[in-house]
């Protein structure tokens, strides 16, 4: 104590580690590709075409484990939690790891929520699916006159720029939906400003820190009564295709696709229309 007392003194705190160092070089043009996002925004915007943000939050094993975070309990009491952090075995899976997948979008006018859980792997396929089983269940009825819908997302994992599935996937969407889809990556390293980052999943964690999450109707449960006074509302869904990963899209496959890619960083701003029969 007598050291803390002195190191106080002279102006000493302790600290914990911050998070602020994004890691490797920042992109020129990172701040020009924000004022684009934000110029393609407006014009959707006064066009009243529907504004998502969309990404995958981190995958979260189904058991009896601790999940971070404190919760008000009785003097005494504990949750008490298993020693290791296995997860579930799924009996319908041949004994492989239960996990939850959970993959959101978030509607950046109306400030509401969409979840979609998956159970097996995270591809491209499987985000395109989330962001059509959002379209199906409230997009559409929210949006019914829109004939273009702009995704904002981060550059990597199933919605990334190199990946081939993504852009494939989201022609499929286009001519199932009649849409065209608008897209507009974050710069590499700058995930965290991506809205549904901080609209939505920070405060879904919230709401289910220190909370085990011993099931996929516990998962449910807890991100559908995820709410804030702004008046944030998340719908969920369980999702429980498989999805195959590796799948491999070819030139000829990637040709077809009724893409158009603007001028300024074709890899991160492109639009796909539907393909006319």
């Amino acid at each position: 104590m007598t050291v803390y007392n002195i190191l106080k003194e002279k102006g000493f705190a302790m600290r914990a580690n911050k998070k602020d160092l994004e890691g490797g070089t920042n992109h020129p043009d990172r701040n020009k590709q924000f004022e684009f996002i934000n110029m393609t925004g407006l014009k959707a915007q006064f066009q009243n075409f529907p504004i998502v943000s969309i990404d995958a939050k981190k995958t979260e094993k189904i058991g009896n484990m601790k999940n971070n975070g404190k919760e008000w309990l009785p003097k005494g009491e504990d949750v008490k939690v298993d020693t290791y952090d296995f997860g579930h075995k799924d009996p319908k899976k041949k004994g492989r790891i239960m996990k939850a997948i959970p993959y959101g979008v978030y509607d950046v006018l109306k400030k509401q929520g969409f979840m979609n859980v998956g159970i097996d792997h995270n591809t491209a396929e499987f985000a395109v699916e989330s962001l059509t089983r959002w379209w199906q269940t409230s997009g559409k009825q929210s949006y019914p006159k829109a004939t273009e819908i702009l995704l904002f997302s981060d550059s990597g994992s199933s919605n990334g720029i190199t990946n081939k599935l993504w852009k494939y996937s989201l022609q499929e969407f286009a001519n199932q939906t009649e849409l065209t889809v608008r897209v507009c990556h974050y710069p590499p390293g700058t995930s965290k400003w991506n809205a549904i980052e901080h609209e939505m999943f920070s405060f879904i964690n919230i709401n289910w820190r220190a909370k085990p999450l011993t099931a996929y109707e516990v998962v449910l449960e807890l991100i559908r009564h995820t709410a804030t006074k702004t008046g944030l509302k998340i719908e969920v869904m369980l999702d429980e295709n498989d999805y195959q990963i590796g799948k491999k899209i070819t030139d000829e496959q990637m040709a077809s696709l009724n893409i158009q890619r603007d001028e300024f960083h074709p890899e991160w701003n492109y639009c796909i229309k539907p393909q006319v029969n």
